[in-house]
């Protein structure tokens, strides 16, 4: 169990939001901290603490006005931690190589790969065929409907028909390196984590996973730590001092 750092760029700005609140519409998001500092600066700190595996999220579409400051944001993070940091957002079979390119480790990929609710297997193998397996990751966020839980995309805005269970899990396990997946219920809010699905990814063995969502506290990390049976890498975003949260950020980076 390791943390695994993010920055999350909107309308070209490092920030933290709640996840629920994202819409594409005015390139509207609810703000919890928007950050004076570039995407580079959160870059190089984490490569000072050896923070391998952090993400950068792309939160504007690719057709948005702010998307070219986005990408500006990303590449120079890529620069400075060059095969540290994973990027999703936009991603594609067409621009996937340009990010690993560009110093990514790996491409993070959601909507292109679930498309009208379903699965597109035909994008999902053109990645694997212009990336390679162990380069991709798949973002399985989801939230909850009925006593289910539904892959979302576009997001976070849009559900699909797919629920996150045993047998996605194994069948998505064989077309990438591993698993991001962000609780979007409680994302940003730092009120605790989704219990059932840590309590889920934790009974699932064979591929490495990071949890997303809803770290507000050390106990969190500790209920987390226990459901998730210690195999679950995690992410803190909204909490971490870094971010106008309470969480000291060097105490999690040593959490184990």
């Amino acid at each position: 169990m390791r943390f695994r750092p993010c920055i999350d760029i909107h309308n070209g700005k490092v920030k933290q939001i709640v996840g629920g609140s994202l819409a594409d519409k005015d390139s509207f998001a609810k703000e919890n901290f928007v950050s004076e500092k570039g995407a580079d600066f959160y870059a190089g700190l984490y490569k000072s603490r050896g923070l391998n595996g952090g993400h950068i999220i792309l939160l504007n579409p690719a057709g948005s006005e702010f998307y070219a400051d986005d990408l500006r944001q990303a590449y120079a993070a890529l620069e400075a931690f060059s095969g540290g940091l994973q990027i999703g957002g936009g991603i594609t079979a067409e621009n996937a190589e340009n990010f690993l390119k560009r110093g990514a480790s790996h491409v993070i990929v959601t909507s292109y790969v679930f498309r009208d609710g379903q699965v597109n297997f035909e994008n999902l193998k053109k990645l694997v065929s212009a990336v390679g397996k162990k380069n991709l990751v798949l973002d399985l966020s989801c939230r909850k409907r009925g006593e289910d839980y539904f892959i979302v995309t576009d997001r976070w805005q849009k559900f699909t028909d797919v629920k996150l269970n045993d047998e996605t899990v194994e069948m998505f396990s064989a077309y990438c390196d591993e698993f991001l997946i962000h609780a979007v219920d409680v994302e940003g809010k730092s009120k605790g984590i989704e219990r059932p699905l840590a309590e889920f990814l934790g009974e699932t063995d064979n591929i490495p996973m990071t949890y997303a969502g809803g770290i507000g506290s050390y106990d969190d990390l500790d209920i987390l730590k226990e459901l998730g049976q210690g195999k679950l890498d995690f992410t803190v975003g909204s909490a971490l001092d870094i971010f106008g949260g309470k969480l000291d950020f060097e105490r999690i980076c040593s959490y184990k």
